[in-house]
């Protein structure tokens, strides 16, 4: 790992833990020859930036691997020695090599056009941030290819090797005709040794039967170790096989002029080659470690601190164990530094520091660890272990010596980054020296605030671990059934050796195994009784804890159903909501019809009986109507409501088993409101109101105190948007919409602001405020254009414009009829004379048009 501070292991070398194995394993994944060897030469890293960087692309690679989107790398051939040769002044790249450097150009485009396309559905920023920085080798590609053919690497048919071809082309026809003549001459079939001409030294010449070389005339260019054949260039040929040797220099001539010039315009490209093959370097040894992951279901490992956020490692798997791994569950606790592990004999203690040394490793090289999400681990600057027997005959160390010394290494030089691994910590001498060495040991990486792992037998050391308090103990799970290990680590619990139990299993005689038992005191089967109630203690605590997931989710799913049924009561809210609406519409469009029909007929003539008593009847059945449609609705809310209380008993029998549901929003009120439309509409029946529209926008909102001239406000009962010129004497305000100029008081003035905005769709009887929000609902205009029309036409466009104005109390509306003959204009006022719903009438302003344009008042 170039760039990156290499991890200082002392005490046992990497290839003792297997981190070399796992190495060739994940280059094994990678796409290209030049990945490979970088993975290859990989070590562990101190570098926390760095190692946060590979693990990041590691994660975003297998993102991508499990998306839609195709293999991002291909294997481009080896370049990084090309570069070397590109870089001398004057060089010529070999036909293989430029081939070569372009293939690498295409596929490196490719790769970042890939991932660039699928940062836009996949969260992949570190990966998108590589395909931006790339240099662009889209360049250097095109030139290599306008020489070079890309399908098949040849060098393409150019003018200046055409010819040159062609000529090569001619005499290797003349002399494959020259030579078939002979081969096909039965007369020399006892003079040849072969009908197949052979080559020999570049030149295609004739096996001939040494005692008949007399046959054919030419020049012998070489005798058969045998001496039985003569190799024969016929005379023929000869002057043909000369011209070919030529031209096939002037080819190569040719060819080294076309692959020097392409070298030397590739020449300024070099810094961009050696940016973008880095870059493809790191996309490919991380995609190999996300290729891993997903071969043995690892995870990255997250970042953690030993100090605020213990190490976690969950169902860990030896990598080379394979299926046969047994999952070992690791969990370090909150402040504590030293890990004791205690047990039986290959009950899995070496194993674990291993484990846990291995994981280590392959985290600080970015490599994913076989190990379940969640696993957490934190970066150390430096590794010291002491496993297993290293005496050396040649040093004269005995094995306490030998592991004496690798840890007066680890003493003097760990510190609060450092991980220490400690492997039978106190044997090999006096047990009672041994465990006063032991704790001392301990004593002074403590002080160091090291991170230590230790296996021992000593009980002493266990002792050590519950009075200390940044230790804990631990211990490997026996069976006392089968008297085998479980491989388990039980944290908090020290261990029984059973030394003797596995002894009696391993074949000691049943007699040395009695006579052991005796020599055990009582006191030290106090204390094995009391590990055993411990230890049965902790079995009882995780069989609880395994029920208590159970019974979690179990309510989990419970809560999921209640939480469902939630959903489908809020979706018939919904849909009742919807219903309502849609009757409510066509229930106002109709209605509307029929009062504009009603109000017709009513401003034609006098009122008579008959009209009133049909009004009288219209809102009868009106009324009818509505009752009828409230009873079906609030028949809909008693089923909701019943719904809703089958739904509190099952919450009840939830929040007994200590969950709580969230209620849903203001459920109680749903059943007791009634629809604002239906109570609108049955009280304006009531009191036959048909006419008069509710205030859209509540009065809490108005702040008439802070109008000024320019502020855009909603004026009048229509709410219509509009701009405050300025305030009269009598205390109005004049508003200004379009070229309508109109006075109002301040009573009837909203600022337009956006939680003021008129609300759509609120009336007091049945015609919607919002004319746009019907197809069928037709509004007033507030300025009504009759320009080119015919008398006929523009007064009855003038009619419907009134009749429109009174059903939504549209109060005022300007009519433009132009000045032209006088004709429209004429025909306009004798109309507005005689309208009955017309107050009063008048011509605009000079500057709005004068007497073009006339602007009506409705009573």
């Amino acid at each position: 790992m170039s760039g990156c501070e290499n991890i200082f292991l002392k005490g046992q070398v990497a290839s003792d833990f297997d981190f070399y194995k796992i190495r060739e394993t994940v280059a094994s994944y990678a796409s290209t020859e030049e990945g490979k060897k970088l993975l290859l030469s990989r070590e562990s890293s101190a570098d926390p930036e760095e190692i946060l960087k590979l693990k990041q692309l590691g994660r975003e690679w297998s993102l991508y691997l499990n998306s839609r989107f195709p293999s991002a790398l291909k294997p481009w051939p080896p370049v990084r020695e090309i570069f070397s040769a590109l870089k001398v002044e004057g060089s010529s790249l070999l036909h293989e090599q430029i081939f070569a450097l372009g293939l690498f150009c295409l596929y490196a485009d490719e790769t970042s056009s890939l991932i660039k396309t699928a940062a836009l559905e996949l969260e992949i920023p570190s990966l998108l941030n590589i395909a931006k920085s790339s240099p662009s080798m889209e360049n250097a590609a095109k030139l290599i290819f306008s020489v070079i053919d890309v399908s098949t690497g040849e060098v393409k048919d150019l003018p200046g090797l055409r010819e040159i071809r062609k000529r090569i082309a001619s005499l290797h026809r003349e002399i494959d005709s020259v030579l078939k003549r002979y081969t096909s001459d039965s007369t020399l079939n006892s003079v040849l040794q072969s009908n197949v001409p052979v080559l020999k030294a570049d030149r295609e010449l004739l096996a001939v039967r040494a005692d008949h070389s007399g046959a054919v005339k030419g020049i012998v260019h070489e005798v058969s170790p045998s001496r039985q054949t003569v190799y024969i260039e016929p005379e023929e040929i000869v002057r043909a096989n000369n011209q070919l040797v030529q031209e096939e220099f002037n080819l190569q001539a040719e060819l080294k002029k076309i692959f020097t010039e392409i070298s030397e315009r590739l020449r300024e490209y070099c810094s961009d080659f050696t940016v973008c093959h880095d870059l493809m370097l790191l996309l490919d040894s991380t995609c190999a470690a996300a290729r891993y992951q997903a071969a043995v279901g690892g995870v990255f490992a997250a970042e953690c601190s030993c100090e605020n956020e213990p190490p976690l490692i969950l169902n860990a798997r030896h990598p080379l164990l394979g299926s046969a791994a047994v999952p070992v569950t690791i969990r370090f606790m909150p402040e504590k530094s030293v890990m004791i592990i205690t047990g039986p004999n290959t009950g899995g203690k070496t194993v674990t520091l291993k484990t846990v040394a291995l994981f280590a490793l392959m985290n600080q090289a970015g490599f994913p660890v076989p190990a379940d999400e969640g696993t957490r681990l934190p970066f150390f600057s430096s590794v010291f272990a002491d496993i297993g027997d290293e005496q050396s005959i040649e040093e004269s160390l005995s094995t306490f010596s030998s592991r004496m010394k690798k840890i007066a290494v680890a003493i003097q030089h760990a510190d609060s980054r450092s991980l220490v691994l400690l492997d039978e910590l106190g044997t090999g001498t006096d047990p009672l020296e041994g465990g006063a060495i032991a704790m001392a040991i301990l004593d002074s990486l403590l002080e160091k605030k090291a991170f230590v792992l230790v296996t021992t037998h000593h009980g002493v050391l266990k002792n050590y671990g519950y009075t200390n308090p940044r230790c804990v103990n631990a211990s490997v799970e026996f069976s006392a059934q089968s008297l085998r290990p479980t491989y388990k680590l039980l944290v908090g619990v020290s261990g029984e050796s059973h030394a003797i139990d596995i002894a009696l299993n391993s074949g000691l005689p049943q007699e040395v195994v009695v006579q052991a038992k005796k020599y055990i005191s009582n006191q030290q089967a106090d204390v094995s009784s009391l590990i055993k109630g411990l230890t049965e203690k902790h079995a009882e605590l995780e069989e609880l804890v395994e029920k208590q997931k159970q019974k979690e989710a179990e309510l989990s799913q419970k809560e999921f159903k209640i939480h469902s049924r939630e959903a489908r009561i809020l979706q018939k809210e919904v849909e009742l909501a919807q219903d309502e609406h849609l009757h409510s519409s066509a229930f106002l469009r109709e209605t509307r019809s029929k009062l504009e029909n009603l109000v017709r007929v009513l401003r034609e003539g006098e009122i008579t009986r008959e009209k009133t008593l049909g009004v009288k009847k219209f809102l009868s059945e009106l009324t009818e109507k509505v009752g009828a449609q409230e009873e079906a609705i609030e028949a809909k809310k008693e089923n909701l409501k019943n719904e809703l209380a089958a739904l509190e008993q099952e919450e009840q029998k939830i929040l007994q088993n200590g969950i709580r549901i969230s209620k849903l929003k203001d459920k109680k009120n749903i059943s007791s409101k009634k629809s604002r439309s239906r109570i609108s509409n049955s009280e304006a029946l009531k009191n036959a109101e048909a006419l008069r529209f509710e205030n859209s926008l509540k009065k809490k909102n108005r702040n008439v105190d802070s109008l000024k001239e320019g502020d855009e406000v909603f004026a009048g009962p229509e709410k219509r948007s509009g701009v405050l010129l300025r305030k009269e004497k009598n205390g109005l305000w004049q508003v200004q919409f379009g070229s309508m100029k109109m006075n109002f008081p301040e009573n009837q003035l909203i600022p337009a602001k956006k939680d003021n905005a008129p609300a759509t769709g609120s009336v007091s009887f049945v015609i919607e405020r919002d004319f746009d929000s019907e197809k069928n609902t037709e509004a007033p205009k507030y300025e009504l254009r009759l320009l080119g029309m015919r008398c006929e036409s523009a007064i009855k466009e003038l009619e419907h414009q009134i009749d429109l104005c009174v059903t939504s109390n549209f109060k005022k509306f300007s009519v433009i009829h132009g000045k032209g003959n006088g004709i429209l204009q004429q025909a306009v006022t004798d109309y507005l004379k005689q309208c009955q719903c017309v107050k009063n009438f008048y011509f605009a302003r000079p500057e709005e048009g004068g007497s073009g344009k006339t602007y009506v008042e409705l009573i």
